[in-house]
């Protein structure tokens, strides 16, 4: 069964690279006449680029062309989140856990935290329901999400902003640690400052404080700190993988199979990796699919290929969610 339960709507910086490859998703569905490069072909892209700027991020239209693509990949579930961040409401969360000081760190991650939030909460909930009968009309569930990023101490606030939404899940995930966004291309120098044995101690310590707090669905990219290929000999991350794995099924809380690394950033590897993975199958993890994609040309990328990983290691069942409520199915 293909389902993808981790996508995103649109979501800055709203940089000129952002335009660009916002162009090519709209080109996926609706290409242009023009020859490419032309003058031309460039009035054509502005006008649509304005066209969905001025929509805005949860312009159904937007959200049509994910369903476009999720019936062209023949998903019958899909799950749309988007990452706390983007929501005013939770801007006081970050600010408290973020480097945002003055220093070049905190500037530069003030500066994008600027750039990001800009959105509604209620707006993204209101559209994503609004959706929904259309989509299932289509032939495909949608499902209600939210990625919240989750600090050691910051639980009791986290549960706070969540509350009052008719989520179908929630999805925990790292991107954080000492208030540092490691997997921001601006900073990855700062991995050369660390030891990196102690920084994944410290990430998988914080990756199992979030499963331990039980209050997440299921967590996302168990292992994203490898986003930039910084990373001690695998080997010696085993204890590491162990711990997650067992803290998992004893909170029994589902991780995902994520591409969003293999076909976005440097490190080319799912999330988690193979030797990863084998252990959470040996531990009986339950597993759902996802493609961490941004845009929806991307939507259902590479679960096909995961679905088959996962079933040629024996297992036998994705999970899905709906109202808060974790529903295997058959690996069909």
């Amino acid at each position: 069964m293909l389902i993808d339960y981790h996508l995103h709507l649109e979501e800055g910086p709203y940089s000129l690279r952002w335009l660009d490859r916002t162009n090519a998703a709209l080109d996926h569905f609706h290409p242009l006449t023009q020859p490419r490069h032309t003058r031309a072909w460039l009035l054509d892209s502005m006008a649509r680029l304005n066209n969905r700027l001025s929509r805005g991020a949860y312009d159904p239209a937007w959200i049509d062309l994910y369903l476009r693509e999720a019936l062209n990949k023949g998903l019958k579930e899909v799950g749309i989140v988007d990452h706390l961040y983007r929501f005013r409401e939770a801007r006081p969360y970050f600010e408290r856990y973020m480097e945002l000081g003055d220093t070049d760190l905190g500037r530069l991650q003030r500066t994008w935290l600027d750039q990001v939030c800009t959105e509604s909460l209620s707006d993204f909930c209101t559209a994503i329901e609004a959706a929904k009968p259309h989509w299932s009309a289509s032939g495909v569930e949608l499902r209600l999400g939210i990625e919240a990023d989750y600090f050691i101490g910051g639980e009791k606030e986290l549960e706070s902003l969540l509350a009052g939404a008719s989520w179908d899940y929630v999805i925990g995930s790292v991107h954080f640690l000492h208030g540092w966004g490691f997997d921001n291309p601006e900073t990855r120098q700062l991995f050369e400052q660390h030891d990196l044995k102690q920084l994944y101690a410290d990430f998988f310590h914080t990756v199992e404080c979030m499963i331990r707090s039980e209050l997440f669905d299921f967590v996302a990219h168990l292992d994203n700190l490898k986003v930039f290929s910084y990373r001690p000999v695998e080997a010696e991350l085993v204890p590491h993988y162990n711990r997650i794995a067992t803290a998992l099924k004893e909170t029994n809380t589902a991780t995902e199979i994520n591409a969003g690394l293999y076909y976005r950033y440097p490190v080319q590897e799912m999330c988690p990796s193979p030797a990863f993975l084998d252990v959470l199958v040996a531990h009986g993890v339950p597993l759902t699919l996802s493609s961490d994609a941004h845009f929806p040309d991307d939507i259902g990328k590479y679960v096909a290929a995961n679905l088959d990983t996962i079933r040629s290691l024996g297992v036998a069942e994705v999970a899905t969610f709906s109202g808060r409520r974790r529903i295997m199915k058959a690996v069909r």
